[in-house]
């Protein structure tokens, strides 16, 4: 059961980490949406991890550094839906 978890630490810690970054981000702009902030925030984490495994081949699923890249990628993401979104 243990060798399971500590197989998909990596993917655990990433979500974990992207689901953090996204209520940091909807706390520190006014509580507009959990929700929004977790899909957009999923959503770069995602491209960061194309980024990282796929297009620079700069880590493989084995190594914890795609996790980085995925962070990065939320964040790049959460600054360009509150700086882009239309404010009635």
């Amino acid at each position: 059961m243990f060798d399971t978890v500590m197989e998909y630490a990596d993917i655990l810690t990433a979500v974990v980490g992207v689901f953090a970054l996204a209520w940091v981000a909807d706390l520190m702009t006014g509580r507009r949406g959990l929700f929004a902030a977790a899909l957009v925030a999923f959503t770069g984490a995602a491209c960061g991890w194309f980024l990282a495994v796929r297009v620079f081949g700069a880590s493989t699923m084995d190594e914890f550094r795609w996790v980085l890249w995925s962070g990065a990628g939320a964040v790049i993401a959460q600054i360009a839906y509150y700086l882009f979104r239309s404010k009635r």
